[in-house]
């Protein structure tokens, strides 16, 4: 279970916001899945030092079923993802300060940049090319168990879906909604990006590029991270 060799020595590329915002917080399964490129971080260096990956036994519990809010979440089948998307603590090779929020797109990581020169990364799957968001925001609000609202466009394009539209008040919080157990609201220059880190019922869709816009994450790990992270918190979303 190795935890950094897919970082490699390139430099990021520059920040700029992409065109289809409008799409974002629809963050349901679509098809399509890019070729992803690992991109470099400010420490290089520390693609060669490490930090214990979780035991099988720690797994189990890390991924065991959870009773929250109501609602009983099943076991995530831990050994069927690649071992390099399970949450652990790394050696944080961004380099930003402490309770930043880190988004390696072509990588399919999440970092939580914690004290200490340390990492919390978190696999995750990604918004396919064409319906992703890059930039600095923060975040502006955080939800358990959310409603989902479908965009108008996404509705239009779907209209199955009306009946979880926006004027029809969204589908209710569970086990299918496409937010999961939780959802981080991300805002950038004081404006709502639509774009969301949030919780996901398909772990097949872990390290893939799979959702509309939306990063998203394993329940349990989404649970986590909720946990840690507090309203305002700085996010960087890297492409």
């Amino acid at each position: 279970m190795s935890s950094e060799k897919s970082i490699s020595r390139r430099s990021f590329l520059s920040l700029s916001a992409l065109t289809a915002a409008s799409a974002l917080a629809g963050c349901a399964s679509t098809t399509g899945s890019p070729t992803a490129q690992p991109i470099a971080f400010r420490n290089p260096v520390r693609m060669f030092q490490t930090v214990p990956a979780p035991t099988d036994a720690e797994l189990a519990v890390m991924y065991g079923p959870i009773e929250d809010g109501g609602f009983l979440i099943p076991p995530v089948p831990y050994q069927q993802i690649d071992p390099r998307f399970y949450r652990q603590q790394v050696i944080d090779p961004t380099g930003e300060a402490p309770g930043t929020i880190v988004v390696d797109t072509p990588s399919r990581f999440l970092y939580l940049v914690q004290p200490g020169g340390t990492a919390m990364r978190y696999g995750v799957g990604i918004g396919r090319e064409g319906f992703a968001w890059q930039g600095d925001g923060v975040i502006q609000w955080r939800q358990k168990w959310p409603r989902w609202k479908p965009p108008n466009e996404m509705v239009a394009r779907q209209p199955e879906l009306v009946k979880y539209s926006i004027e029809n008040g969204g589908m209710e919080p569970g086990l299918k909604n496409p937010l999961g157990a939780r959802a981080l609201y991300i805002f950038s220059g004081g404006q709502d990006t639509l774009y969301r880190l949030h919780g996901n019922p398909d772990w097949r869709s872990i390290g893939k590029a799979v959702s509309s816009g939306c990063v998203r994450l394993l329940n349990q790990d989404i649970i986590d991270l909720y946990d840690r992270v507090p309203n305002k918190a700085p996010i960087v979303v890297k492409q």
